[in-house]
């Protein structure tokens, strides 16, 4: 008898698990509202998927799994209206071919002079496609590649994305295992942090380079927006916009950010435009080689700040840029030692954005936390070096407000 009350009591768990299983694999499949994703076209690696992270406040955020890439920030202004404050694309095809960056900078945000580097004694070359140098990884960086998207939490919602760089990428050493992960709060913050792992020595310094019009794209330069960036130096450049070593103070000089000013007041001492200047002409003589060491720059702001930081790896406020139109701010945090303040100089109305909104000169700025251009090759510079059995981890917060 006791045997037969075993075998029913058994028959009788399975039975119950049998009905419970079917409704737990209902509940993990349904709908979440805060995190959603769509098709978005093609790429060359295959289809692409944009994805919508939504916080309580309706503030939302579009990333696409090519190149990692913020494609929309909704925000409100101070009047309680929505809009997008994000420079992109409505394909993928158009950012794969445009001649300016968006997206996930990598392996190595910004310039890497001469197109090598040299690690343990070994010399490593590097894709040349910056005229002498290699900018932004090379002429497939981070940004013009296909990731690995996996949602993370729905709440707060969170994106987490993946991708395997081989050895020899670009030229650059090691399979580095990287991740960004993309989390926004209910207090209007994006968080961004990044992690990667390599089988060889290497260099990483990876960034966001989301270009902001806090107007919205399409409603007038940033001229008149007020911005501040805490640093008390830069990195001065070379006529190749590589950092020539030195490290100087922005005391006294129009690179000083650490006061609110608007951007306009000092945007024309900076690049040396000449009379008949030719967006085209410079765009190609930079991609070109022989290249021109004299090719002519157009103004504005596109500079390494040395950011004041305490010697803690704590997150620290980099920047500030406030849009007295909208009313519009954004604040950036981070944990790394540089921010590349750029104002949109290069763009000249040829790339057509969402809305069919033309990008012209001064029409974004981006705060790009980052490590300095050419740290490899500048021994006084913070080492941009990582070994196997030591993660690479970087944190940028964006926070968006109004007043």
């Amino acid at each position: 008898m006791k045997t037969i009350r075993v075998i029913t009591l058994l028959t009788g768990v399975l039975l119950l698990l049998s009905l419970e299983t079917p409704v737990l694999a209902s509940v993990a499949v349904k709908p979440n509202p805060n995190v959603t994703s769509r098709s978005f076209g093609q790429c060359a690696e295959g289809p692409v998927k944009l994805y919508t992270l939504t916080n309580s406040n309706g503030l939302s955020v579009g990333i696409m799994d090519y190149g990692a890439t913020v494609v929309s920030v909704v925000t409100p202004d101070r009047q309680g209206n929505l809009a997008d404050i994000a420079l992109g694309f409505d394909d993928p095809s158009i950012y794969a071919a445009a001649k300016l960056n968006f997206g996930t900078m990598g392996r190595y945000i910004n310039r890497i002079a001469h197109g090598q580097i040299t690690l343990d004694g070994q010399v490593y070359p590097l894709t040349k496609n910056n005229g002498p140098n290699t900018m932004h990884g090379g002429k497939l960086g981070f940004n013009r590649r296909l990731w690995k998207a996996r949602t993370m939490s729905a709440d707060p919602p969170s994106l987490r994305l993946t991708r395997l760089s081989p050895d020899g990428e670009e030229g650059f050493p090691g399979n580095l295992q990287v991740s960004v992960t993309f989390t926004l709060t209910d207090d209007n913050h994006l968080r961004v942090h990044y992690d990667a792992t390599t089988d060889k020595p290497t260099v990483v310094n990876l960034s966001n380079h989301t270009l902001f019009n806090l107007s919205g794209p399409g409603h007038g330069t940033v001229l008149d927006d007020i911005a501040t960036v805490n640093a008390d130096a830069f990195t001065p450049v070379d006529a190749t916009s590589v950092p020539t070593g030195d490290i100087r103070p922005v005391e006294g000089t129009p690179w000083d950010l650490r006061q609110p000013i608007a951007l306009k007041v000092h945007i024309n001492d900076f690049g040396n435009k000449p009379p008949g200047y030719d967006f085209n002409y410079v765009l190609n003589k930079m991609m070109a080689e022989p290249y021109e060491a004299l090719t002519p720059t157009p103004p504005g702001y596109d500079f390494n700040y040395v950011l004041n930081k305490d010697g803690s790896t704590a997150l620290s406020k980099a920047g500030e840029v406030y849009d007295p139109r909208s009313g519009r701010d954004l604040q950036v945090f981070t944990d790394q030692p540089g921010v590349q303040f750029y104002t949109g100089n290069l763009f000249d109305g040829t790339l057509v954005g969402k809305g069919g909104v033309k990008y012209t000169q001064y029409c974004a700025f981006s705060i790009e936390a980052q490590h300095f251009p050419d740290s490899p090759n500048h021994p006084n510079f913070p080492s941009t070096v990582v070994r196997p059995g030591t993660p690479y981890r970087a944190n940028i917060e964006y926070v968006f407000g109004t007043r």
